[in-house]
């Protein structure tokens, strides 16, 4: 397989899949420029080799062909302030209007082109789409790992067209190399933490990862239908009651594999959902008629943060309590803090899924622990064991 470390760009022509797929405000502003900056390394490490870049990517989910609030033109300004690059751009990713544009790029210039998903062909994963777009450039590189779990046009099918001249940029390569580090030869031991609301979102995950960890924490709103399986009174916290046996099912499999689960001791619980609510400390298991627990407690901390302290390598994906609210915060942010601590002892942490990375930069911690996935759905299906077709196309 080819590396883009490796690999003498001089003279080609890079067709590079990007996940640009940024929120933009009201004026048409990227608010969030966190993928764009993600990619710039592989940009420019192809035009300062000596080739030229044509850049696609989806943006949004128009629903029939063109609509301006979708355009990639808007991002154009933002794309070149963070690259250093100056940036063209073609208002068609396929026809004459793209042919015309990528066959001018000369040397070390970079090209974006218009919104893949304007067609549908793109999301249905044609082929012949898939072949108009390999005819731009002469490379392949698929740095999209957001998209990776998707078998669209631009992410899997179009790789077929390049059966040697294809790579992982940067992005993609780094969150391969970091899921593998933790699923495949992780220092031990390794601890797994998952929050979030339900246990039926991850049951999957929860599986494939029992195979592979020592601990395994558990937190946040799916706490408590493991609470009430094991005939805690939960009050009105989120309980998922069709799950009651699975989550009794899964705590005898972590046991017959030699797996520590570690389940909350304490709550805080709250008489409404609300950042203004009346709230106190009390155990997991007792939670009064009326009051739902909303976030982990100070003895559920401590207890955490040893297992956490003594770990080689941790996974962190899900918050521990509501932390969008100032008053439900603090059990999320003192885990993150351990994770940050035993970082920088030496143990290799990875944060991946939505709200961890919410999590940790709406903490500033982001710098401080090894590293934190952009994948969302792709980093969740690789952690359940499937192969994620962004991945096998570069690799066949």
């Amino acid at each position: 397989m080819l590396s883009i470390d490796t690999f003498s760009f001089s003279g080609h022509k890079a067709l590079l899949r990007v996940d640009f797929n940024v929120p933009l405000n009201d004026q048409f502003e990227v608010a969030d420029s966190t993928r764009i900056l993600a990619a710039v390394p592989t940009i420019r490490k192809v035009v300062e080799g000596g080739g030229s870049v044509i850049l696609m990517s989806h943006l949004g989910r128009p629903k029939n062909g063109f609509e301006d609030k979708f355009s990639l033109r808007h991002i154009v300004s933002t794309v070149e302030e963070l690259s250093g690059l100056k940036v063209k751009f073609a208002a068609d990713c396929i026809g004459q209007v793209a042919e015309d544009a990528a066959a001018d790029l000369q040397a070390g210039e970079v090209l974006l082109l218009e919104n893949l998903r304007f067609y549908k062909e793109e999301e249905k994963g044609d082929s012949a789409f898939a072949e108009k777009l390999s005819k731009l450039g002469d490379i392949y590189i698929n740095d999209a790992f957001g998209t990776a779990h998707r078998a669209h046009a631009s992410t899997a099918v179009i790789a077929q067209f390049f059966p040697v001249n294809k790579m992982f940029g940067y992005v993609m390569q780094g969150e391969i190399d970091a899921i593998d580090k933790v699923m495949l030869k992780p220092d031990r031991p390794l601890t797994a933490i998952m929050g979030g609301a339900k246990v039926s979102s991850k049951i999957s995950i929860i599986e494939n990862v029992l195979s592979k960890v020592n601990h395994l924490i558990i937190g946040g709103g799916m706490t408590f239908t493991f609470i009430k399986a094991q005939g805690g009174k939960t009050g009105s916290s989120l309980v998922e009651d069709e799950q009651l046996n699975l989550a009794l099912s899964l705590m005898e499999k972590a046991k017959s594999m030699g797996v520590e689960i570690h389940l909350p001791v304490d709550a805080v619980i709250a008489d409404k959902f609300a950042d203004d609510a009346n709230t106190k400390v009390c155990a997991v298991g007792e939670i009064p008629d009326g009051w739902m627990g909303l976030d982990i407690g100070p003895e559920t901390v401590k207890q955490f943060a040893q297992v956490i302290a003594a770990s080689g390598t941790i996974l962190w994906n899900g918050p521990m309590g509501v932390f969008e609210m100032a008053s439900f915060e603090k059990g999320t942010r003192q885990v993150a803090d351990a994770i940050v601590e035993a970082t920088s002892k030496g143990a290799y942490s990875l944060v991946g899924g939505g709200d961890s990375v919410a999590a940790v930069n709406q903490f500033g911690i982001a710098e401080k622990v090894s590293y934190v996935s952009t994948g969302g759905g792709a980093l969740l299906e690789y952690m359940e064991g499937i192969e994620l077709p962004g991945v096998a196309a570069i690799r066949s």
